[in-house]
């Protein structure tokens, strides 16, 4: 999902190995609600989907390749652990996301592995697929990107990226879309993220969004094992965000 436009298949098979797991890596959100699950995968804990959980939204997917446990806790809470996976993505956050502050602690255990712990989202009209990386193990999001400035922010300096999928799955179906990309240089796991920020400094360097849909504060793998435990808040709420939704869940289709 980095800068390469991805033309044909032949062109994907040129692709050198390392832009090519990036690219896999990055589709994963993609394909939550239009990617069907095979049997392949060992799967426990909470079940594939998409939906309400104990007063917060959330998301998980998976390829159906290795053995991966995610489980929906208490609240703004999950863990996760995978081995040998495929491609996965799974987290806790706000349907529809927007201009939040978000508190998140916990542990992600994957430095040294292919992952991501992101805040990542989604919006329509334009559709948009975004990520605020606030760690990331062995391949580096800002590799074959295309740098559009940079912002401060919640202590730290994040790097601004654009890229774009062309006819590649989206919340839509598969569909050409454009990237955002907040890439934090000193990583870390736990603080707080100010969206409103990085939204504001998109729109600045010419990435404008659209209406939001769902944003989570998102572990994600490609061909790696690792395992993560987050808790997440809003500052200033009290409470969670949705008390009066029972607990849901819609298949991955």
């Amino acid at each position: 999902m980095i800068k390469f436009l991805l033309f044909t298949a032949a062109l994907v098979a040129a692709i050198p190995l390392d832009q090519e797991l990036f690219g896999q890596s990055l589709d994963l959100g993609s394909k939550i609600n239009i990617t069907a699950r095979s049997d392949q995968a060992v799967s426990a804990g909470s079940p594939e989907g998409n939906g309400f959980h104990s007063g917060y939204f959330y998301s998980f997917w998976s390829d159906g390749r290795g053995s991966i446990t995610y489980n929906n806790l208490a609240a703004g809470s999950y863990n996760s652990q995978w081995n040998n996976v495929g491609n996965w993505v799974g987290g806790k956050g706000w349907n529809p996301g927007g201009a939040k502050t978000v508190q998140y602690n916990g542990t992600w255990n994957a430095a040294n592995a292919n992952s991501y712990l992101a805040l990542y989202g989604w919006t329509k009209n334009p559709l948009i697929e975004y990520y605020i990386v606030e760690s990331y193990g062995s391949y580096n999001p800002s590799s074959g990107a295309q740098k559009r400035g940079s912002i401060q922010s919640d202590g730290g300096t994040y790097d601004i990226y654009q890229t774009q999928r062309v006819n590649q799955p989206s919340i839509v179906g598969k569909a050409t879309f454009m990237q955002f990309w907040s890439v934090r240089t000193a990583k870390r796991v736990g603080g707080q993220i100010t969206t409103g920020n990085h939204f504001d400094a998109w729109t600045k360097s010419g990435l404008k969004l659209g209406a939001h849909d769902y944003m989570i504060l998102a572990t994600e793998g490609y061909q790696s094992s690792g395992s993560s435990s987050i808790t997440i808040t809003e500052v200033g709420v009290a409470g969670v965000p949705y008390p009066d939704e029972p607990d849901s869940r819609k298949p991955n289709n």
